[in-house]
């Protein structure tokens, strides 16, 4: 039921918070946005990250993902999830790049982490150092196999397809995937404008209709998420590939639930914006109320609007 749930005025319930609780990486990914650079000194605290999420959870968020840069690379990131889960969400998830999962993966599941997203784009060396200018290859996929083995279910493997770059591998991650249970995400490449080189869209971006029209035929069954983009789902022998389309998708508008908090405490409200970005962690720190920080979120939320009109 969604009558406790804020929506906004395209009537879009807001039900997950995005939240970036650090722009530090251990890795340099060439599509990396970068979004909102700061200083580790700057981070939002485990104490406010608790106090943002509380009053998200009083205006019916049901979902916290906490992502970066890579969030692993915060010493207190297992006393940040314990806050979180302190307050009974229905879920709380990570996105990692999986270099430190194997470290974490125990900790956090004991903290009260559900699930991780890895982002993996290859399982080439070779690429894998081009993609992410390190050679953490190994690292990684042990820290994938480390978190499906403690049971942060279902893990899912984010891969951006890139032209040229991995559109030829998408067959044997998901072969990897399959063998040890984990769910592949596809992302198709959305430009930075962040990024050095303002041809770098042009050149690596990977349309996905084609990749569709493929799992479409093949698929022994499709499912399309509501309340997460639109975005589909496809069953193949007892594997899973999910499709994220966030480029000229009307349908990732139209069924964007989600929120977003930028590493340097604004509120978010699109994915593909930074034109009306609301400020948020200065009046956290300033003491202001918790009815008062409820009605920033509820500007946040008023400031949404669809990218895609159509």
């Amino acid at each position: 039921m969604l009558e406790d749930v804020v929506k906004d005025k395209y009537k879009r319930p807001i039900l997950s918070l995005r939240i970036t609780i650090t722009n530090r990486c251990n890795e340099n990914c060439i599509y990396c946005h970068h979004d909102g650079m700061v200083s580790s000194k700057d981070e939002m605290t485990p104490d406010e990250l608790y106090l943002i999420t509380k009053i998200a959870k009083k205006i019916g968020v049901r979902k916290i993902r906490l992502s970066g840069g890579d969030p692993l690379v915060r010493k207190d990131i297992v006393e940040i999830v314990e806050k979180i889960a302190s307050l009974d969400f229905k879920d709380i998830s990570l996105t990692t790049n999986g270099v430190l999962l194997e470290k974490y993966a125990e900790d956090l599941k004991k903290a009260g982490l559900d699930r991780v997203n890895v982002s993996l784009d290859t399982l080439k060396r070779d690429t894998y150092k081009f993609v992410t200018n390190m050679d953490y290859l190994n690292e990684a996929k042990a820290g994938i196999l480390k978190a499906v083995e403690v049971g942060l279910y279902p893990v899912k493997i984010n891969m951006v397809i890139m032209k040229d770059i991995n559109v030829d591998e998408i067959k044997d991650m998901f072969m990897f995937c399959r063998q040890h249970g984990i769910i592949l995400q596809l992302i198709e490449l959305i430009e930075s404008e962040n990024c050095e080189d303002d041809k770098f869209s042009d050149e690596y971006h990977y349309p996905l209709d084609p990749i569709e029209k493929t799992l479409a035929d093949m698929a022994d069954d499709v499912y399309e998420r509501k309340f997460m983009q639109g975005r589909k789902k496809y069953y193949i022998n007892d594997g899973e590939i999910e499709i994220v389309r966030p480029v000229d998708n009307s349908k990732f508008c139209a069924n964007c639930s989600r929120l977003r908090i930028t590493p340097d405490g604004k509120i978010k409200p699109c994915l593909l914006r930074n034109d009306n970005l609301v400020e948020l962690i200065n009046h956290v720190r300033n003491g202001k109320s918790e009815e008062e920080l409820e009605e920033i979120f509820i500007k946040g939320i008023n400031k949404r609007e669809p990218f895609n009109k159509d």
